[in-house]
């Protein structure tokens, strides 16, 4: 059932538009306001999924009401009400947020059209924000260590801003998934998440990987081509393994963050890029530059905040958690019942050497729920997780 407000100071205009709509859908459900004191109210303290609002009110206006809710709910969507005489007005308040306006006396059709539409775009938000929440859960961070709360606060200070941050640690450390919850976090999270590992990519093709290229720029270039970079605009760039990228590719990355402009491969017309940079690396960058395979200049524009994850032998009070985070989360792709482990099997695990860190936890996690007893034993543990 839609719930629906409409603020209006004329009693009889409100009660055409209540008769209207309840005819209209059995399933709408209207509730009324005289002004727009009273309708704020209501708006604070009830969950509607349509507000249908007079622009010309005692009190308190309509534009002021929009304004309002916009702050308090922006995310319920609004319906201007206006008179003939009021159109440049109705059409401010669509540049402050209102999903659209009508005109007294309402027209049947467009007011109809109006309200369904405003409700799927509703539902459309909603739909989007629950498929965001459950993305964002895949790249949970799971721990409740010292070293990883650490890390948790050094992203809630870090991540609203729009400084860079190098992520360092070993292979299957997690240094991804920080790159992730940074932008989450971040004013940017709206916006695009562009990963680009740069050891995957063979050195004469990063740099068209990055930047893009022209047509006719090099063999096989048989079309103009945008780049991770032009993707990326007004979100984050997260360049993975930034340590395996060529020496020239760096160069042009760091115009990139001195200038705010890249060039594609074989042009020489800058565009303009608004993004922000994270990069991680498994290497000592310094030992890197001391043998020039990586740029000084590069490594202090980068290394603004360095964050360290910790390897999973420094963390192994994490282990539990995350052996019944991985449990949990493979039962489920696997439409399996979820298994639980024995302390000594938890205590076992705990005393491995991770060299392969998280991912290979949950590599072994995988292996035990397929392979083990219904309760993961000590036995399981041996037969199954061993190196």
């Amino acid at each position: 059932m839609a719930h629906l407000l409409i603020i209006e100071d004329e009693a009889a205009i409100r009660r055409v538009l209540t008769k209207i709509l309840t005819e209209e859908n059995k399933a709408y459900q209207v509730t009324e306001a005289k002004d727009g004191l009273e309708g704020i109210e209501l708006i604070k303290n009830n969950e509607y999924d349509l507000v249908l609002c007079d622009i010309k009110m005692p009190k308190m206006d309509g534009v002021e009401v929009l304004t309002a809710v916009k702050k308090i709910k922006p995310e319920v969507p609004m319906v201007m009400i206006s008179g003939h005489g009021d159109l440049d007005t109705a059409v401010n308040t669509m540049r402050l947020g209102a999903f659209d306006y009508i005109s007294k006396p309402p027209d049947l059709n467009r007011l109809l059209n109006t309200v369904r539409n405003a409700l799927d775009r509703k539902e459309l938000v909603v739909e989007n924000k629950r498929l965001k929440k459950q993305v964002s859960k895949n790249y949970e961070m799971v721990g409740h260590s010292e070293l990883m709360t650490i890390i948790k606060n050094i992203i809630e200070k870090v991540a609203p801003t729009e400084a860079r941050v190098l992520i360092t640690g070993s292979n299957g450390t997690g240094k991804e998934l920080v790159a992730h919850w940074l932008h989450e976090k971040s004013n940017r999270s709206s916006g695009p998440f562009i990963e680009v590992n740069c050891a995957a990519i063979p050195g004469e093709l990063i740099e068209s990987e990055l930047f893009g290229h022209v047509k006719g720029s090099f063999t096989g270039a048989n079309k103009d081509r945008a780049g991770k970079f032009e993707a990326a605009n007004g979100g984050t760039i997260f360049l993975d393994e930034i340590g395996d990228m060529s020496l020239k590719a760096q160069a042009k990355v760091l115009r990139a963050l001195q200038e705010n402009k890249i060039q594609r491969v074989g042009s020489d017309k800058d565009i303009k890029v608004d993004v922000r940079i994270l990069a991680a690396t498994n290497k000592d960058l310094k030992k890197e530059i001391e043998e020039n395979n990586f740029r000084e200049d590069l490594y202090h524009r980068l290394a603004v905040i360095l964050l360290n994850v910790p390897s999973l032998n420094e963390r192994r009070e994490d282990i539990e958690l995350l052996a019944n985070h991985f449990a949990q989360k493979i039962a489920k792709e696997q439409g399996t019942p979820v298994k639980s482990f024995t302390p000594d099997a938890i205590k076992l695990l705990k005393e491995y050497d991770w060299t392969g860190n998280i991912r290979e936890l949950r590599n072994v996690v995988e292996r035990l729920i397929i392979l083990g007893g219904k309760e993961i034993s000590e036995k399981d543990v041996k037969l199954f997780a061993s190196k």
